[in-house]
């Protein structure tokens, strides 16, 4: 347990500290001479039955609230000091007013300096404190009369925190690791040590670590828990880290600073929360309000952002957004204070929703119901709600992320939940069943019209698809789903089209054995030269009008592409001629190339090179400016194979029409997939088609 002062300067802090652990926390020379705590100090008592106990000594100054602040938010008990002679003092009320906004719910009072004031006074003050408590989560706790001088009343006092401290449920050492720095020094030998306190999770020896906004990794060497050597530092516990590490310095790493698991890394400057405003703040709270946010150890300016119409007045609750001049580490769930700028008084507090708060259409409905899920504190209960809400679908690995919840306590909530899960390649995206079931009768439906529509066209764009959908998925969640709808044999994809499982084009007997003889004077060594109509007519003695209407069925079955007028290339090597540009584009400056060069790579002539990137510039795969082109990775997969799955690394997505494997394929590194884009498929038919469908 990590008790925590809290009180008035001057109120003998520090002095009640030394009697009841032995431990003087003033350690500055400036401390010593002023007499005056000044930055943070630390003391550690050994209880019998229990585990070590842990102290914070804050400043009481009024211009040390800041650091104050740094060393509350990790406490579970606060022993709240007020001076019998003095009594009630602005501080005492400014660090309750602190410590209920963080949470903190239990605690004692020591009325300190007993032995100078006579009972009344002692009395007097009590009732002080109890008004000054009421309406909080400390209303209630016991108050002691002491006197760390005499020594009065320390040996009841002490016996209150052990007792407690037995008592006391530690913090759960589930979910990712995270402590907040609130010291930084070198000693020799050891090299960059950090201490404070571990907010979740646990780190041990060996274990590597991020150093979070700034993102420098560093393995712990070793570590002490609760002023002990140990293997592991567990949540609640006080701990000094020896860590190591390419950058890793005292001026590196400092407080304010998160050193925490390094899937946790995700700084944010942009957050949706709750806030309360003090009754004793002197008006109402507007918007694009500036102050100070203080946070576990770290403190920025940032501006409140009302998500209300009105302003909030003193002693309201509201929801607000956070807009912050840097970013920060943080955790949803976690609670917050802020300050006027000036530093002269506490505004109120609040706790973090979500972390990634959007800049624009922050106070529609849809909003709202999500940050009704989001205040939810239980995770299962916050993905219920969240699902139920739009968009309807939850990214599972940011919301783990940013609620530090551990990878493998995941899968037991979205289990409990029975939601439908869509493996992406960094994350999974999570429907309830109903949403899914909506989503998936809808596009069967949208198939089953387009088929009816268009039966001479393979299938239906997925872009277009996409966009019409009553439920609008992202990019790869939307082929996510696809797939999933593909593996029980619902629909079928074909390139860039989606289909009905059941639906085909196809040839009549007679185009079958036409086609049969054009497809190979399409493909092998001449395939990024092809023929055209004329002179696949010429070559096959066939009429010419006959040609073109078969490859213009071709084109509308998915088997061609017709790059220009009357050239048709077939859809593999459309799909090959992208990883060639993909290729040149990576190996280019800033990834700007030249028809020359595409022109060298597919050895087809001037002409050809520049159709071929006209053709690519209209679907928007290239960008033009001038004679330069560079590759759009938005539309890298346009013309390849959604079958294949999200992601294929190894080449351009494509299925059986990938070009890895073939003997004179030429390219093969530099390529990425990603998601977006329009096919040709999805343009209206051209009329007489010979193609009929089934």
């Amino acid at each position: 347990m990590i008790v925590g002062t809290a009180g008035h300067i001057d109120h003998g802090k520090t002095s009640l500290i030394g009697a009841l652990t032995g431990v003087d926390t003033d350690r500055l020379k400036e401390e010593k001479d002023r007499g005056i705590s000044i930055d943070l100090g630390f003391a550690y008592m050994p209880v019998e039955g229990a585990e070590t106990l842990g102290f914070v000594d804050v400043p009481g100054h009024e211009k040390f609230i800041h650091t104050m602040l740094a060393g509350a938010g990790g406490i579970d008990f606060v022993l709240l000091v007020v001076a019998a002679d003095d009594g009630v003092m602005p501080q005492t009320r400014e660090h309750l007013a602190i410590v209920d906004l963080l949470g903190i719910e239990h605690g004692i009072v020591a009325i300190t300096k007993a032995d100078l004031v006579a009972e009344e006074r002692l009395q007097e003050v009590e009732r002080q404190m109890r008004d000054a408590l009421a309406g909080t989560a400390l209303a209630d706790i016991s108050m002691i009369p002491v006197s760390a001088l005499s020594g009065r009343g320390v040996a009841p006092l002490l016996d209150e925190i052990v007792g407690a401290a037995r008592r006391f449920a530690r913090r759960q050492a589930t979910g990712r690791f995270r402590l907040a720095v609130d010291r930084s020094f070198t000693i020799q030998g050891v090299g960059t040590v950090v201490t404070g306190t571990v907010l979740s999770g646990q780190v041990s020896v060996e274990d590597h670590v991020t150093v979070s906004p700034s993102g420098l990794n560093a393995r712990v060497r070793s570590i002490h828990a609760q002023n002990r050597p140990s293997e592991t530092g567990r949540a609640g516990d006080r701990c000094a880290l020896n860590l190591a590490g390419p950058g890793i310095t005292k001026t590196a790493v400092g407080r304010g600073d998160m050193v925490c698991d390094q899937h946790l890394h995700a700084p944010t400057s942009r957050i949706d929360a709750t806030l309360r405003v003090l009754g004793s703040e002197p008006k109402p709270i507007g918007h694009w309000f500036p102050v100070r946010l203080h946070y576990a150890s770290a403190e920025v300016g940032a501006r409140i952002v009302l998500l209300a119409e009105e302003p909030v007045a003193p002693g309201a609750c509201t929801l607000v957004q956070l807009v912050l001049e840097r970013p920060i580490a943080a955790a949803a769930g976690d609670r917050y204070v802020v300050r006027d700028t000036s530093a002269r008084r506490t505004i109120g507090g609040g706790r973090f929703l979500d972390l990634r708060a959007p800049a624009r259409k922050r106070r529609t409905p849809e909003r709202m119901a999500q940050l009704e899920g989001h205040a939810l504190t239980g995770p299962k209960q916050a993905i219920e709600a969240l699902l139920a809400a739009p968009p309807f679908y939850l990214d599972l690995g940011a919301f783990a992320r940013d609620r530090a919840i551990a990878a493998t306590d995941l899968p037991a909530l979205t289990q409990a939940l029975g939601v439908v899960q869509l493996p992406l390649e960094a994350t999974t995206l999570a429907m309830s069943q109903a949403s899914w079931d909506k989503f998936r009768n809808d596009i069967l439906a949208r198939l089953k019209t387009f088929h009816a529509d268009n039966p001479d066209l393979l299938g239906m764009g997925v872009e277009r698809l996409r966009t019409q959908a009553e439920l609008r998925l992202p990019v790869p969640a939307f082929r996510a789903a696809l797939q999933a709808l593909a593996r029980p044999g619902e629909i079928g994809l074909d390139g860039a089209c989606v289909r009905l499982a059941d639906h085909r084009v196809t040839m009549t007997l007679a185009d079958e054995r036409l086609w049969h003889d054009i497809a190979p004077l399409l493909d092998g060594t001449e395939r990024f030269r092809p023929p055209r109509v004329r002179d696949i007519a010429g070559l096959l003695a066939v009429p010419e009008a006959q040609v073109r209407r078969l490859m213009k069925l071709g084109s509308r079955m998915g088997k061609v592409h017709e790059v220009a007028h009357d050239h048709f290339f077939l859809r593999e090597v459309v799909a090959e001629m992208v990883a060639v540009i993909a290729e040149i584009s990576s190996a280019a400056d800033k990834g700007w190339f030249t028809a020359m060069q595409l022109r060298d790579r597919l050895e087809n002539g001037r002409k050809v090179a520049i159709q071929i990137l006209d053709f690519f510039d209209r679907h928007s795969v290239t960008l033009r400016r001038g004679d330069m082109r560079r590759l759009n990775r938005n539309r890298l997969d346009l013309f390849g194979n959604l079958s294949n799955g999200v992601s294929d690394k190894a080449g351009v997505s494509g299925g059986d029409s990938s070009p890895v494997g073939r003997p004179d394929f030429k390219s093969g590194r530099g390529r990425e997939t990603a998601f977006g884009g329009f096919d040709s498929h999805s343009l209206p038919p051209s009329s007489g088609s010979a193609g009929s469908s089934r």
